[in-house]
């Protein structure tokens, strides 16, 4: 398998992309259809399609009102929680202009906003970029991939993470974080319920519901996942290939992912949906094969094929 071209390369990952982001709200409000659906025949006289879809109808409106809510108050206060989960810090330009001259002259080459650079105290080697707009894109490098990595190395993973830039994968990505978000939260603030016996207290057929409820929250929770999982694999290839394209150098990158690899965790680390943004999951290594049930849940596609086209490049 060859990349046949960055702009039809783009083109293909940004349709696919877009069409699974679109899934999330599609999945979130036909399951809470089925909800509706599921309670009827728990209810005392069953109702009539019309009248499940009449009840669905009534409570779109405040379904609508709160995700916008939960998702304005991720949308701004996104940054802060990423450089809380990744012990992400500023990094001066006196501390290490190396690394700054890296990232403005490939800044200038594409006519991109140099965007702020952070760095992880972290003697494992990994990097990964976030943000939704020019104020809020950066790029995160450990101190170990900083040290360890010769200029061309270093240059071509900080390409790596400016393709993401380019292209608003981080913005992508974070709109799926969030959309986990709100199927975790459901899932869990129904489980703690029942499991504090806070719900279905004095209903006949409170508790079925409930279980229902858990149920679909459960199913939609793991739909996000699979769909967050292939949006994050997806986008590495093609972050990959802008590198090469833009360094002129795709074995520089296939070096840097081999040292990479060996080390990539970063301690900090601790939340899952926050791994895929980095160029390699920085958490327990994923044992990853070209088709298996677990490579549906990787963050990232086989260090070993990235390499294995970029040598094709």
């Amino acid at each position: 398998m060859k990349y046949f071209g960055l702009q039809s390369q783009i083109w293909k990952n940004n349709t696919n992309s877009v069409l699974i982001l679109v899934m999330f709200p599609i999945v979130f409000f036909v399951l809470t259809w089925f909800f509706f659906f599921f309670i009827s025949f728990n209810s005392e006289e069953h109702r009539t399609i019309s009248q499940i879809n009449q009840n669905f109808l009534l409570t779109a409106p405040f379904i609508i009102i709160g995700v916008v809510v939960w998702f304005t108050i991720a949308w701004f206060s996104h940054s802060a929680m990423i450089n809380a989960a990744t012990d992400s810090k500023p990094l001066a330009r006196n501390d290490n202009k190396r690394v700054y001259n890296l990232v403005e002259n490939l800044c200038i080459a594409t006519g991109m906003t140099t965007p702020k650079i952070n760095i992880i105290e972290d003697d494992s080697l990994n990097a990964f970029a976030s943000g939704i707009n020019t104020k809020t894109f950066s790029i995160s490098l450990s101190r170990g991939i900083i040290d360890k990595l010769n200029d061309e190395e270093l240059e071509a993973v900080i390409a790596h993470e400016l393709t993401h830039i380019k292209n608003r994968d981080v913005r992508l990505l974070i709109i799926s974080i969030i959309f986990v978000g709100i199927f975790a939260f459901i899932s869990q603030a129904i489980f703690r319920g029942l499991q504090f016996g806070s719900f279905g207290r004095g209903k006949k057929n409170g508790g079925a519901g409930i279980l229902i409820a858990l149920l679909l929250a459960l199913v939609g929770y793991l739909i996000a996942i699979l769909f967050r999982f292939a949006l994050s694999r997806k986008r590495e290839y093609l972050a990959d290939a802008g590198s090469a394209e833009l360094t002129h150098r795709p074995l520089a990158l296939a070096s840097a992912l081999r040292k990479i690899s060996v080390d990539p965790t970063i301690e900090a680390v601790k939340r899952k949906d926050i791994a895929q943004l980095f160029i390699e999951n920085p958490q327990v290594n994923e044992k990853k094969s070209s088709f298996s049930l677990t490579s549906l849940f990787s963050t990232h596609p086989p260090i070993s094929k990235r390499i294995q086209l970029l040598e094709q490049f």
